[in-house]
């Protein structure tokens, strides 16, 4: 079903300036002509304004500014990312979805999205909030053939991809905090979240989350997290069709995937690197075990945190909590 409505949004997309007969609807599709018009009954109901004229037959006059399926799939300029469409209008969190679908033998590049999340979470199962209708909350299951080793550098590649897509088509100036945050004027606007299921050598499948604030005001926000969150129209005044910036990411995340799979992790580096928070800057690295002074000098090859000590000594750092320190510090 879902590989013939996005056939169907495919080719009435494709001739969206001119009507298209539904006999040839039926013979692109394999399906009958009643079928068809059950299908435009469904887009109906999604909002579209369908235009059906006897003998010429149909034509979208207008689409939606909402958030489903079928919208998503409308103008979608992928070639594999996001066929396989999951919407939801409240879910408890897409990286649950997304872990069960993957289970249940969902395929490469299927796409959870809802509108709103009732048990949102992000990196050391913190909680994150999600607004409804005024964020993107997105989960993309993928299948790599990939050493499980380099899955983190996943991460960097999904936060390259927002920043690159921000700084592009909003107002927004993000840089991104190592490994997972994007922040805009120093907050936060986006994070990441990867979980993997796999063996010794071998990756099943992974779930990459990421929770953007598009659309919140300031009473969209917990009194805790206004100090810290922040979202894109806060910073700029600009308020983001959320549906255009969906289309927008999943094309670039398609784009910088696939160079990540067929060149390796330095191109995503240097993209990482350009947009990379207060490189340069000193820093206190709290890991598990201690924490120490250094400064940031960007990211390894193998995407972990490169930092050189106050005796010149240069770590390699593959988790912890990263602060910036004030220069009385």
């Amino acid at each position: 079903m879902a590989s013939t409505r996005y056939q169907l949004i495919h080719l009435l997309n494709t001739n969206e300036n001119s009507y298209i007969s539904g006999q040839k609807l039926s013979e692109e599709l394999n399906i009958s002509r009643s079928a068809i018009w059950k299908h435009m009954k469904e887009l109906e109901k999604d909002g579209y304004v369908i235009e059906a004229v006897r003998r010429k037959g149909y034509r979208i006059v207008t689409s939606p500014d909402k958030v489903s399926e079928n919208t998503i799939l409308w103008g979608l300029g992928t070639d594999w990312l996001g066929k396989n469409m999951i919407h939801k209008q409240t879910a408890d969190s897409t990286q649950s979805i997304a872990h069960q679908e993957a289970l249940n033998g969902a395929p490469d590049g299927t796409v959870v999205i809802a509108d709103e999340q009732t048990l949102g979470k992000g990196r050391m199962d913190r909680e994150w909030h999600s607004a409804s209708n005024k964020g993107i909350w997105m989960s993309i299951v993928l299948r790599p053939a990939i050493n499980p080793a380099l899955a983190p550098q996943l991460t960097l590649m999904t936060a390259a991809v927002l920043a690159e897509v921000l700084a592009e088509h909003t107002l927004a100036e993000p840089k991104i905090k190592w490994p997972n945050d994007i922040l805009v004027h120093h907050k936060k606007a986006a994070g990441i979240l990867t979980e993997m299921q796999a063996e010794q050598d071998r990756i099943q499948y992974v779930v990459i989350g990421m929770g953007i604030n598009v659309n919140q005001t300031e009473t969209d926000f917990p009194a805790a997290l206004k100090e810290k969150a922040t979202s894109i129209r806060l910073e700029t005044g600009e308020y983001c069709h959320v549906k255009d910036l969906i289309q927008q990411i999943l094309l670039r995340f398609e784009q910088m995937y696939e160079t990540f799979m067929q060149a390796g992790f330095p191109l995503i580096k240097a993209k990482w690197e350009y947009y990379g928070y207060k490189i340069g800057e000193k820093i206190r690295i709290s890991t598990a075990r201690n924490s120490l002074n250094a400064t940031f000098l960007g990211i390894a090859e193998d995407g972990a945190l490169l930092a050189q000590t106050e005796g010149k000594e240069t770590k390699k750092v593959y988790s912890g909590e990263i602060e910036w320190l004030r220069e009385r510090d």
